[in-house]
């Protein structure tokens, strides 16, 4: 494999997306969840491993997750990344009760902010929000991007099983629409009442647990006719969309089989008609954590070049080798430096 470099010699600079930190106050709120009698499961299973593994995968996720400095930068060069955008990890906020995810919020942004304004060429943050509060949620989305310059929102997932297709939520998609940046939902380990039979196979994770939760969360915003009250909200949805680009043509002919039989009074007719619709006009896809192109080029020409985006999935899957395999991919140049590079400037008001 080529040296990997920044600087974009190969034609295009390298914008990796779903890149993740966490604060060592997070780190020491999940500890002490951990500690408790009633940890939830998915939590003890997730964290747990990261934070207490003697592991050499755990500990090495487990330090990366917290610098901001020197090792994040120099693993960057390492793998020819020009910059990456940040947000908080999952569960984030979300696992803590609503004052405190509140506080944990405000703490994140500052936190992450200063590491951007450091380093205003290499770091892009997300802005981070306690969805237990929605009013304050909105509130420092609003804060977050207009006086710290975040350019986008990081939910998640479930906030404690609950999630935003529920209209109590959706001052966070009103701001965020607002202020034109985009919502990153971003996976967690499943709820309590989902998450039983997975762990039972260890399937609960990025394996499968991830995806299938997060595809779900998405479909239910679609078919709770968000995007019919938010026409311009944006929605990002890493690891290849979890699985949604490739589920299109069922989903829609069984909503539309849905609507039309009344079998569900809660499920209405949609403005746009099909939920694929909503994914080609509503959603951006990331990469993160497949470096695969058949998949790549799948969600090219069924979503569109200009909404495909790269990431890493930084620091939970980061192989140099990955960046090579994606660099060689038999794309032409202008639709490869869409997906490193130009859909990531325009999504995120980097250029």
């Amino acid at each position: 494999m080529p040296e990997l470099q920044t600087g974009g010699h190969q034609g295009y600079l390298r914008i990796a997306t779903e890149e993740a930190f966490a604060p060592p106050e997070l780190i020491r709120a999940y500890e002490r969840i951990l500690d408790r009698d009633d940890v939830d499961p998915g939590f003890e299973s997730l964290m747990g491993f990261y934070l207490r593994s003697k592991s050499e995968r755990a500990q090495a996720v487990f330090r990366r997750l917290q610098d901001l400095g020197a090792e994040r930068l120099a693993d960057m060069d390492a793998r020819g990344i020009d910059r990456q955008v940040i947000a908080v990890t999952g569960p984030g906020t979300q696992i803590l009760d609503r004052d405190s995810g509140v506080a944990m919020s405000e703490l994140i942004n500052d936190r992450l902010a200063e590491a951007c304004q450091r380093h205003p060429d290499r770091f892009t943050g997300m802005a981070a929000c306690a969805p237990q509060d929605p009013a304050h949620a909105a509130k420092e989305i609003e804060r977050a991007v207009s006086k710290l310059g975040m350019r986008a929102v990081v939910i998640n997932s479930h906030t404690h099983g609950e999630y935003l297709s529920d209209p109590k939520f959706w001052p966070i998609f009103e701001a965020a629409e607002a202020l034109d940046v985009a919502i990153y939902l971003h996976p967690q380990t499943p709820p309590r009442d989902m998450v039983g039979p997975m762990l039972e196979a260890g399937l609960d994770g990025a394996i499968f647990g991830f995806g299938v939760e997060t595809g779900f969360h998405a479909l239910r915003i679609i078919t709770s006719g968000a995007f019919d009250r938010f026409p311009k909200l944006q929605i990002v949805l890493g690891h290849m969309g979890e699985a949604l680009p490739y589920w299109m043509y069922r989903l829609d002919y069984m909503h539309n089989a849905g609507v039309r039989s009344n079998r569900y009074p809660f499920m209405k007719p949609l403005k746009k008609e099909k939920v694929s619709n909503y994914l080609r006009e509503n959603f951006y896809i990331t990469n993160s954590g497949v470096a695969w192109e058949p998949a790549i080029r799948f969600a090219q020409e069924q979503i569109g070049v200009d909404r495909v985006l790269y990431a890493m999935d930084y620091p939970y899957q980061c192989p140099p080798e990955e960046v090579g395999i994606l660099d060689a991919m038999s794309l032409p140049p202008q639709v490869k430096k869409m997906f490193f590079q130009t859909n990531a400037e325009r999504l995120f008001k980097l250029a």
